[in-house]
């Protein structure tokens, strides 16, 4: 068919027998590609006007197939274009690169209609987890893992299927893949561990992205923000990325505290020996102030209890649920809740303990120190008059110095 229509124009043209024969391809080859650009430009015009048209109808799929199936169509209408021009250029020239136009053309049809379902996928995921277009949104992992098996099975499809285009053998192909697959296997275990690790995630569901998990059994804390089929992305709670092999999740422990009902509170309350008479009114007084607390869910464990008698304090144990999970709002409610405690307790003219020690000292003991203090006024005594002797020896040996003295002058003034 385009061969007759190039002999038509071809002819029509030579009737002027002005132009030569590389001008006349020129002039077609030009022809077509500016052809192709209008009808390309059109074409995008009008599936821009139906998406936009079609996005404020109740139908969530019309104007995703649309925006997904846009720019494909743009690309195969220039695919097309091409290839006319390519079949122009080759009626009038045996060049050997001209021969490959057919092959050319079918791969790029194939890589046209994957971009297309790719495009489609990825539309389809965002209708499916969006909570504006969804009345119930799908879980995110879910759908991004079956996207990605889909992703997986149209870019497989499409390999084979180009390669059987090509010319090459589709069962040799996959008697080779089959031998070289229990090689790579043995090659690439740790990565095959860490996909069908992630392929565990993806089917278990024992966390999503978002979710905050911890490891008792590894330094692993903070958010999910990626699981990809090798690693999964977890954000430190120091902002910190850190990435995880999905193999290791298959063989520790992971606690999701994100899944949690309700937070807990758990104190021990320690009031003075001297408050126990209070001690039963201090314990019901905390124990309706709980139940009636807005924060308190009353439908969890509740338990105020006088508890022990300890080294120092009366303990009472306070054991309840906050109705919040918000790690933030839940330490504003057990700030709150600590504070009512605390002026419960002083309400009733008691304390809370702290660590303190008395000692008690029989009758003998004092009498013993009293002893103690007559034999240190009688050791003072005795200093005080070892002290007097010691002067009064002191001046008496002064005395005879200046003796001694003044007869030594009297026996030089004889001389």
């Amino acid at each position: 068919m385009i061969g007759n229509i190039l002999r038509i124009m071809n002819d029509w043209i030579d009737q002027f027998g002005m132009l030569t024969e590389g001008w006349r391809a020129g002039i077609l080859i030009f022809m077509v590609v500016l052809g192709t650009a209008v009808v390309a430009f059109l074409v995008s015009r009008v599936v821009l006007y139906l998406e936009n048209k079609f996005s404020h109808t109740r139908n969530l799929w019309d104007d995703a197939v649309l925006h997904a199936c846009r720019r494909p169509l743009v690309a195969f209408i220039w695919l097309q274009g091409v290839y006319w021009a390519a079949e122009i250029a080759h009626h009038f020239s045996d060049a050997d690169v001209f021969t490959a136009n057919e092959t050319v053309l079918k791969i790029g049809f194939m890589w046209v209609v994957v971009w297309a379902l790719f495009g489609l996928v990825k539309e389809v995921e965002k209708v499916l987890v969006s909570p504006v277009k969804m009345r119930k949104p799908m879980d995110f992992t879910t759908v991004n893992a079956i996207s990605k098996l889909l992703r997986a099975v149209i870019v497989i499809t499409a390999v084979l299927t180009a390669l059987q285009t090509l010319g090459f053998s589709i069962s040799g192909v996959l008697a080779f893949g089959g031998v070289g697959g229990i090689a790579v296997g043995f090659a690439a275990k740790d990565l095959l561990a860490n996909f069908f690790g992630g392929f565990i995630i993806h089917l278990d569901r024992p966390f999503k992205v978002g979710d905050w998990i911890r490891s008792p059994d590894r330094n692993i804390e903070g958010t999910v923000e990626h699981i990809g089929w090798r690693l999964t992305t977890i954000r430190t709670f120091d902002k910190r990325p850190l990435y995880v092999p999905n193999a290791a999740f298959t063989v520790i422990a992971v606690e999701n505290p994100s899944r949690m009902t309700n937070r807990r509170i758990s104190e021990n309350i320690g009031i003075r020996y001297a408050d126990v008479q209070s001690m039963k009114t201090i314990v019901d007084d905390i124990r309706d102030m709980l139940k009636n607390h807005d924060e308190i869910d009353a439908n969890q464990t509740l338990i105020v209890n006088f508890l022990a008698f300890n080294a120092s304090t009366l303990d009472i144990m306070v054991y309840t649920f906050t109705k919040t999970t918000d790690w933030v709002r839940f330490h504003g409610i057990k700030e709150d809740v600590l504070l009512k405690i605390s002026d419960i307790i002083e309400g009733h003219g008691a304390e809370v303990a702290f660590p303190t020690r008395t000692l008690h000292l029989p009758d003998a003991v004092a009498v013993s120190n009293q002893d103690a203090q007559d034999k240190d006024e009688k050791r003072g005594k005795k200093a005080a008059r070892q002290g007097s002797d010691y002067e009064a020896n002191q001046g008496e040996a002064h005395a005879r110095d200046q003796n001694a003295d003044s007869g030594d002058g009297g026996g030089a003034d004889g001389d």
